[in-house]
């Protein structure tokens, strides 16, 4: 019985063997369609909407934007902006509220981290001398002596993707927000260590950046942005916007935390003091020289190959 039962199993086994080799090539060509698919990216226009989220439900519109020029002021320091930064996501929009929803990148990068250097570098930012505390102006001069004075400020998000406020009306119309940004600035050099910032998730520096005219309190005055040239291609379905200007100087700063590592107690008052953190809305500027593009996520997915 016992070798009856062994004959047996080791025919099943045989018919098994046998039916999954035969499966294989469906299998392995199910995969195979799934991973070209997977592979497929958007061409044409709508090439530059590789990361945006159009299978998610309820997307309608891609987003990417690219700024190239402009600045960014904390009350006594103004970082130009000379290395692209780029915004790219998607938008679900509430046809009954007209509410708009951002939703981040696929691939995570919804606002890159693009380093700006900082003029001057740590010089520019810290004049030991000047320092009247003993400890303070010790450790100062201690930066210098590791040679490497270079900074780079770098604007992050600081919160999560869904936060950013998006209003197409107000930036064609020039009224209003058209752009808010939660961010953080994070100021990089050898002696300030990893986690040197300017805002944080819980303290963020937030821009509500407009195409029209701002409302800051004083000293600021108001400034002017600009809507820009609008295209339209594809039948509606791409849309560009060229010589783009968003600004905002009504936002506040926070002070900076985390410079210099273990030296953060003594590091941190140095850069607060010669930048002039916490900074009060009203001595704070961004200006964001900007080429804006969307697509509609239907279009985005029909054009891939």
């Amino acid at each position: 019985m016992t070798k009856k039962k062994s004959v047996c199993g080791r025919h099943i086994f045989r018919r098994l063997l046998v039916v999954g080799m035969a499966l294989a090539p469906i299998s392995l060509g199910g995969l195979l369609e799934a991973s070209q698919a997977a592979a497929k990216v958007p061409t044409g226009h709508y090439a530059v909407f590789a990361q945006c989220p159009r299978f998610t439900t309820g997307v309608e519109l891609c987003l990417y934007g690219e700024t190239k020029s402009g600045s960014v002021t904390l009350n006594k320091q103004t970082v130009p902006i000379t290395s692209t930064i780029t915004l790219q996501g998607g938008i679900i929009r509430n046809e009954v509220t007209e509410a708009e929803t951002f939703v981040g990148a696929l691939n995570g990068e919804t606002l890159s981290k693009a380093p700006q250097k900082v003029p001057g570098g740590l010089a520019g930012l810290v004049n030991c001398p000047e320092i009247s505390n003993f400890i303070e102006r010790i450790a100062c001069e201690l930066v210098f002596e590791n040679g490497a004075t270079g900074v780079t400020a770098t604007t992050e998000l600081a919160k999560p993707a869904g936060a950013i406020g998006v209003n197409k009306n107000n930036l064609i119309n020039g009224k209003g927000t058209a752009l808010s940004l939660p961010v953080k600035v994070h100021l990089e050099n050898p002696f300030l260590g990893s986690e040197c910032y300017i805002g944080s998730s819980s303290k963020p520096v937030v821009w509500n950046l407009t195409s029209g005219t701002t409302s800051p309190p004083a000293p600021n005055k108001p400034i002017k942005g600009n809507t820009g040239e609008v295209t339209i291609f594809e039948e509606g379905d791409f849309v560009e916007i060229v010589n783009n200007t968003l600004v905002d100087n009504s936002f506040a700063a926070p002070e900076a935390t985390g410079c210099g590592g273990i030296f953060a107690f003594l590091i941190d008052p140095i850069i607060d003091g010669k930048i002039g953190l916490p900074s009060a809305a009203g001595k704070n500027t961004a200006i964001l020289n900007s080429t804006l593009k969307q697509g509609v996520a239907e279009a985005v997915i029909a054009s891939e190959k």
